[in-house]
């Protein structure tokens, strides 16, 4: 037993972290475009999970060298080059994601960007010149800086319009060369990054709080019609949700933690995914709901929406697992994917605290199947670490291959244990801009790029160790892991 003999292996990028080209052609300002590189004593503070008005405002008339994700690794012109460099490893999918702030620079306009659209057109025809299945990501964290300016973000319902047309166009231009699709990444990143995924900056307060899950739940809406209209354009297309896992284990054996855990679970990961893949509100949501005096503004239609537009598959990113308790009090925390948490101390952590954890990998496909008996898709898995190329000129990444090597071992386990896992796409197979720190130091790939924080080098690409490990493992189906 292991891996499906179809089983998709690549790797994921978003446009907003890797193409940069972030004011041609028509493209607008987004909001990733306003967070400035950070300051490397401040890596674990998570000082930008917060946006202000005033932040927006600066960011307009600043110097473009404050804010690296503008340039990204310049994979708007090299992503030939980049997409060869993936063949090469024998990826069969690609995950990537489109900008509406390059596609619909106005939101309201009518007609696509020909440009862009000549752009994404020449990108899925590379993977497909190579066998690479693309996989399409249509929001991934990069709402143009006009979601709030001018429609206060997504609490505005006249959002899930704008999506459904934009949903529509591509999958109308693409039905017959994509089949994979994801209607939000990460939308669990509400509750931690607004200003990431429903383009409202931050706040406070119960009137906040109250925005903010009207926003969630017009995206939700969104997804459900825009499946919906998807199906009948090709009822073969595969479209999934996806989440950012917040793997947690109870601090201790008390009763009080292990509930803790329970309800952080049902909260921040389960209930997301409960909506979009079984179509209905979990009963926790709405008693939180009605506890916490928080109305959703739903159209007499939405229930019905949600039963409709269900996800085909499930998806998640994975990155590390942490502690919780009842009490955090005299307790020591760690890092995480926008978030923190109590420190395990059975688990070694990457230099960003990221509590490295391959056997919680298993822990989640199983629960994920268990719950939804929808196939499963390991949308990002990665880690993040400080590297140069050595005297000889190449980096030798061990321990990079060491994570994967476990994690992909953990993962057939569940395969074996009877998870239908559709496929793996790491975060991510080339060095990219961080989203959480804006940093080109925190280098997730399989290629380097000789590019520094500030954007210089000379932005050449070079395969690592890992690359050629990885091109082994592909090549085995994940059967060769190149153990010692």
């Amino acid at each position: 037993m292991g891996f499906r003999k179809d089983f998709l292996w690549g790797g994921a990028i978003s446009a907003c972290q890797a193409e940069g080209a972030w004011d041609i052609n028509g493209k607008v300002m987004t909001f990733p475009e306003v967070i400035k590189a950070i300051d490397p004593a401040q890596r674990k503070a998570m000082r930008q999970a917060y946006v202000t008005q005033e932040i927006i405002d600066e960011a307009k008339t600043a110097p473009v060298s404050d804010y690296p994700k503008r340039w990204g690794i310049d994979f708007y012109h090299t992503f030939k080059e980049d997409i060869r460099l993936f063949a090469e490893m024998g990826f069969t999918v690609f995950r990537f994601s489109i900008s509406i702030a390059r596609l619909f620079p106005n939101l309201e306009q009518t007609e696509p960007n020909p440009t862009a659209l000549a752009y994404y057109d020449a990108v899925v025809d590379e993977c497909l010149k190579y066998h690479i299945e693309p996989l399409i990501t249509i929001s991934h964290f990069d709402p143009p800086i006009a979601v709030w300016e001018q429609y206060g973000g997504w609490e505005n319902k006249k959002l899930i319009d704008i999506y459904c047309k934009y949903a529509h166009c591509l999958f109308s231009r693409y039905k017959d060369k994509v089949k994979y699709w994801v209607t939000f990444n990460e939308i669990n990143m509400a509750l931690k990054a607004p200003f990431k995924t429903l383009g409202m900056v931050s706040g406070e307060g119960k009137d906040y709080e109250v925005k903010r899950w009207n926003g969630i739940h017009n995206q939700f809406i969104a997804s459900a019609k825009a499946i919906i209209d998807a199906k009948k354009i090709n009822p073969n297309f595969m479209i999934g949700c996806m989440i950012a896992d917040l793997t947690t284990y109870p601090y201790s054996t008390d009763p009080n933690d292990v509930l803790a855990n329970q309800s952080f679970d049902q909260f921040t990961n389960l209930g997301f995914i409960d909506v979009m893949a079984k179509g209905r509100y979990p009963y926790f949501f709405n008693k939180y709901f009605e506890k916490n005096g928080i109305t959703l503004q739903k159209e007499p239609q939405d229930d019905a929406l949600l039963q409709q537009g269900t996800v085909d598959f499930v998806g998640f990113s994975y990155y590390q697992s942490i502690l919780t308790a009842a009490s955090t009090i005299g307790k020591q925390m760690t890092g995480g994917n926008m978030s923190g948490g109590l420190k395990n101390d059975k688990l070694v952590a990457t230099e960003w605290g990221w509590q490295i954890d391959p056997v919680g990998l298993r822990i989640v496909c199983n629960q994920m199947y268990d719950r939804y008996n929808k196939p499963i898709f390991i949308l990002e898995n990665g880690m993040g670490s400080v590297e140069a190329p050595g005297t000889d000129g190449k980096i030798h990444d061990d321990y990079r291959i060491a994570y994967f090597r476990e994690h992909i071992r953990q993962m057939k386990l569940a395969a074996e244990d009877g998870c239908d896992i559709l496929g793996y796409t790491t975060w991510g197979p080339i060095d990219l801009i961080s989203s959480s720190t804006s940093e080109m130091s925190k280098r997730y790939g399989f290629i380097y790029v000789d590019q520094d924080d500030a954007g210089n080098g000379t932005h050449k690409r070079l395969p690592k160790d890992s690359f050629y490990w990885y091109k082994q493992v592909i090549a085995s189906n994940g059967e060769d892991l190149g153990d010692q």
